[in-house]
């Protein structure tokens, strides 16, 4: 008898700690979403008990973490296709839309006083521009005092969603330059970081450089960022009401796994370079999954203002409603 209540509680423990273990998920992946995963975390555990983990690695790292099963759920701010979603037995959604900014350190310019147009972007990145006060800069900024100093570019050092949505809007200016999670820079000075937050950290400290961040980077550490000449010719801060401008042209829908890119949208009002983030789940884990969805799902529902708060978008109600759709059908919900 004492034997048999010594295997019932050892089953009833197990059991317990089986449960615990549960609610404890894992994830890693992008760091463009990585501070509101962070708050909505953070907030969904002080709700609910449930601990949800995510460490911001990069979309290359959570692709590759993600189909050898290292981890519950991934991030990418590339989404993948349904062909590839398939061959790797994933699903995926959206979550929330960012936006990349072209930060900049340089002596006297303030937040938004520097002008880019496309033609100078380009020149940046393809190192057909080498000095602040080349011509092609110069002449949308003729009120600024640039400096005859060599440019620094600072860029991704690890595979990155960031750089793969950067990339596919240099590519709409110049179709010679690939879209790429890491591709080959031709910029005469290059410095590379790891992660949104490395690149922050390099434009901060290196004087007269610039480089691609995510929106709510440039906010928390208090960068300056250039004003981007859209696809119709205006010259566009960064702001809310210009990203929720541009997330209007987004095109979702569950046939695709809500495959889209919504870089380069259409708009007079539009910023330029906007992208939504993904999740990435393994197919065969319903019961992991349905805990992911939980979370997205009290995110959905309660984490709107945070995501405001950070400088994201939230996706609009229709999408959220086709998602649980989607949820549904797959039986992950």
């Amino acid at each position: 008898m004492a034997f048999k209540k010594i295997i019932t509680t050892a089953v009833i423990a197990s059991v317990a700690l089986t449960s615990l273990y549960a609610e404890d998920i894992k994830g890693r992946g992008a760091s463009f979403p990585g501070p509101v995963y962070k708050a909505w975390t953070a907030q969904y555990f002080a709700e609910t008990g449930k601990k949800v983990n995510y460490t911001p690695t990069g979309s290359g790292d959570g692709i590759k973490s993600i189909k050898k099963r290292m981890v519950d759920f991934a991030g990418s701010d590339k989404p993948l296709k349904p062909k590839k979603l398939k061959k790797s037995n994933l699903y995926m959604f959206p979550t929330v839309v960012g936006s990349i900014v072209l930060a900049y350190n340089i002596e006297g310019v303030k937040d938004g006083e520097l002008k880019l147009s496309r033609a100078a972007i380009d020149a940046i990145f393809t190192g057909k521009a080498t000095f602040w006060d080349d011509a092609v800069i110069a002449k949308d900024n003729q009120k600024l005092k640039l400096p005859h100093a060599p440019i620094t570019t600072c860029v991704r050092a690890d595979k990155s969603g960031t750089t793969f949505n950067f990339t596919y809007f240099l590519n709409k200016i110049n179709p010679e330059m690939k879209v790429s999670k890491k591709p080959k820079w031709k910029a005469s000075k290059v410095v590379a970081g790891k992660s949104n937050s490395g690149v922050s950290a390099n434009i901060q400290q290196i004087k007269n450089a610039i480089g691609y961040i995510e929106y709510s980077y440039k906010i928390k550490l208090g960068l300056p960022a250039a004003q981007i000449e859209n696809k119709e010719g205006h010259f566009i801060n960064p702001t809310i009401a210009s990203f929720q401008d541009a997330a209007k042209y987004a095109t979702w829908t569950p046939q695709k796994d809500f495959y889209a890119v919504i870089g380069d949208p259409e708009g007079a009002t539009s910023y330029p370079i906007v992208a939504a983030t993904f999740l990435l789940l393994p197919a065969e884990k319903s019961s992991t999954n349905k805990e992911v969805t939980a979370f997205m799902n009290w995110a959905y529902t309660k984490g709107d203002k945070t995501a405001q708060e950070l400088g994201y978008i939230p996706l609009p109600a229709s999408t959220k409603e086709a998602i649980r759709g989607y949820w549904k059908a797959k039986n992950i919900q």
